[in-house]
């Protein structure tokens, strides 16, 4: 308790030493967490999206569909297992048809796939409701995304050719019944959505899908046949990605915690330097070479317990604004292909938090022993001189 309480004072008395090493340690403690809180903000961001517009509780893919692999579309097709079958029906599940087709708006030729829904599921955030009741022949469905790239707008017609279940080509009128806004482009780039009841009848493909999309808690059927896939499966890539990131930032955060720890690393041997008749007179007092080595640690320790300390006054507040208004994204961040909307929100998470201090303080730890060890080697005949070094 006495050593403690000797440190805080020799701590204070350094003056602006302590607290320019305790702001500059603070601002690389804000800085770590709110990077980090940036990446844990945009993983769950974009995973609750997809899960909420495209991957519901899993989906139950077509044996021959490869989401990664565009030849398998054309396929990847067929009636699903009874047991997938009734699902459907129930409205706890949504059967989607994928078919590759092309478009010609304004003249123009343009590769697009052609995805069947129907316009009564709930499984799926998606506004397919503006598909029912269309007088059009063929109402179709596109993204804002979409809509820009091909120029058409709500009420737009435009010539749909695609080819059937034998391979013969066909083509019609078709009318943009809607635009819809959606920051999950992998439902929204290159694809053109229909009632699945008009797409069947367009590819004379009665009563079949390429994917069944579960709703959220429903149990896939264990012999459907069919390949299914659940949310780790579907959210791999994007997690994935996310934890590249946080391992590339990792030696961003090296870096600044290195040149936060030369600084008190080079003021705990200025200290040393500067007080070593005071060394010799605790040593001539009675303390041992190992007490006042410690005392000088817990000086370092405690200079780190302090910028946290800052941290929470000054960062509680400004950390808090941040992640209730987010950080409002560029336009040109669309074109990333993330699922994150106008604005990302952090997420603080107490892990991060508590994992981070720890590691502050096991840092200043070490590097304010490291000069220390000189004193544990000091003889005591020099330590009374004040030649410490």
């Amino acid at each position: 308790m006495i050593t403690l309480r000797l440190a805080w004072r020799n701590l204070f008395g350094a003056g602006l030493r302590t607290w320019l090493n305790a702001v500059v340690l603070s601002l690389a403690f804000l800085s770590i967490l709110t990077a980090q809180a940036l990446l844990k903000g945009m993983n769950e961001q974009t995973e609750r999206a997809m899960v909420a517009t495209e991957y519901g509780g899993g989906q139950v893919l077509h044996p021959e569909y490869d989401r990664y692999d565009p030849l398998t579309i054309s396929g990847a097709h067929g009636t699903p297992p009874p047991a997938l079958q009734d699902l459907v029906d129930d409205g706890q599940a949504a059967a989607v048809l994928a078919v590759p087709g092309t478009i010609y708006p304004a003249g123009r030729i343009q590769p697009v796939l052609l995805k069947g829904i129907d316009p009564r599921q709930q499984v799926v955030d998606l506004p397919t409701g503006l598909l029912a009741g269309r007088p059009e022949d063929i109402p179709v469905m596109l993204g804002a995304r979409m809509a820009q790239s091909t120029g058409l707008r709500e009420g737009d017609a435009f010539t749909l050719q695609w080819r059937d279940r034998h391979g013969t080509f066909d083509a019609r009128e078709a009318r943009v019944a809607a635009v819809f806004r959606t920051q999950v482009q992998s439902v929204d780039r290159g694809q053109i959505w229909l009632p699945l009841s008009v797409l069947r009848r367009m590819t004379e493909m009665p009563r079949e899908a390429t994917l069944v999309t579960l709703a959220p808690g429903v149990v896939a059927p264990g012999d459907a046949g069919w390949v299914f896939q659940g949310l780790d499966d579907l959210l791999a890539d994007i997690r994935n990605l996310v934890r590249s990131k946080m391992i590339g930032s990792m030696f961003v955060y090296g870096i600044l915690l290195f040149l936060v720890m030369l600084a008190i690393f080079d003021t705990r041997v200025f200290a040393i330097f500067k007080r070593q008749r005071e060394i010799g007179t605790l040593v001539a007092m009675g303390m041992t070479r190992v007490q006042v080595a410690r005392l000088f640690t817990l000086e370092g320790v405690l200079n780190a317990f302090l910028a946290l300390v800052l941290a929470v006054v000054y960062g509680w507040p400004l950390l808090g604004w941040f992640a209730r208004t987010g950080w409002r994204l560029p336009e040109t961040t669309d074109a990333y292909g993330y699922a994150l909307g106008d604005v990302l929100y952090p997420r603080f998470g107490v892990d991060v938090m508590v994992g981070t201090s720890l590691v502050i303080l096991v840092l200043a730890a070490l590097v304010s022993y490291l000069p220390t060890r000189r004193i544990t080697r000091v003889v005591a005949t020099d330590a009374l001189r004040g030649r410490v070094f």
